[in-house]
């Protein structure tokens, strides 16, 4: 496969303990265990970068091994097969993996990878993060349970030109005098060609799309309740003129967006007084929490919403 993805210049380990390389990846890569044959004695190497937020990882262990995590949680692990055989368990299926295929972890999969002997990879560590602020940047929007891909093995003929990105980036992480503002804007190309590339859950029509429609900018409010949403930043958000947002929402609801955020917060508040589940330490502290600074303001505006005060909704479900 591509030599391209790391050279011996991010040499850290040759033939070396597997356990000592295992231990080096927990603390770079990703928390994992491995199991190994009591039969042989594996020797293992490993190529390492940091490249801005992302990690870059050549790794083979020399023999069989299994590798097992409960999830990953705050990154997504996207492996190359360089060499050999990987076999992937998944919940409900599993896949052999050959060289010239590609397999992305999400961060709530468990692991459970078996290594061949002759097996060699090159793993590519991505923090949740990175990708939410991509979808953020370019108002994709994405599930408040976060980012997932949907299909999590390609073979790497189909993603076109992914594998010659991966060599770029490697090439600039081994450089002699590596500028970080350069990883940073490749940081950024390697996750927005993942999320255009691969099938994941997120929906690439943002506000501004004629085919997006109102729903999408509620969404948007819905999601973001507790910040202080002006009309002028509903506006950037939607990408339209203020006017053209007034306009939108007198003829689809009748109200301002003004108005229309105000109602949400209070229906929030209401729902949250109204659920024994949602724990409620004041009204004071609920109130602020969705911005309202004036408490008798928001006493009259609860009031003539829903017809009672907000203490009577609070003792009635005690």
């Amino acid at each position: 496969m591509d030599s391209r993805l790391l050279s011996e210049r991010s040499s850290v380990f040759r033939h070396a303990d597997p356990h000592a390389v295992s231990d080096y990846v927990n603390q770079h890569v990703g928390q994992h265990c491995i199991g190994l044959s009591r039969t042989t004695r594996p020797l293992a190497s490993l190529n390492h970068r940091k490249f801005a937020e992302l990690d870059l990882c050549r790794i083979s262990y020399g023999g069989s091994v299994r590798v097992t995590s409960p999830a990953l949680e705050t990154i997504f692990h996207l492996q190359v097969l360089l060499s050999g055989n990987c076999l992937w368990r998944g919940p409900s299926r599993e896949h052999h993996l050959v060289p010239g295929e590609l397999l992305l972890i999400n961060p709530d999969d468990p692991v459970d990878l078996t290594y061949s002997q002759d097996c060699e990879k090159f793993i590519l560590k991505l923090p949740v993060h990175v990708l939410e602020s991509i979808c953020d940047e370019q108002r994709w929007q994405r599930p408040a349970g976060g980012v997932r891909f949907v299909r999590n093995h390609y073979r790497l003929d189909e993603l076109e030109g992914f594998l010659g990105l991966l060599g770029m980036v490697c090439q600039e992480s081994e450089a002699s005098d590596p500028l970080l503002r350069v990883q940073e804007h490749y940081t950024q190309i390697v996750g927005s060609k993942l999320l255009t590339l691969m099938q994941t859950n997120i929906s690439r029509e943002n506000l501004a799309s004629p085919h997006a429609g109102i729903e999408r900018i509620l969404d948007y409010i819905e999601r973001n309740l507790k910040q202080e949403l002006s009309g002028e930043d509903l506006a950037v958000q939607a990408c339209m003129s203020q006017r053209s947002l007034y306009t939108l929402f007198e003829r689809q609801l009748g109200v301002t967006p003004l108005q229309y955020i105000r109602q949400r917060k209070l229906a929030r508040v209401h729902a949250c007084l109204n659920d024994p589940s949602c724990t409620v330490r004041s009204l004071t502290e609920l109130a602020l929490d969705y911005g309202f600074l004036h408490l008798g303001r928001f006493s009259e505006s609860y009031r003539l919403q829903f017809g009672e005060l907000p203490s009577s909704t609070l003792k009635r479900r005690h």
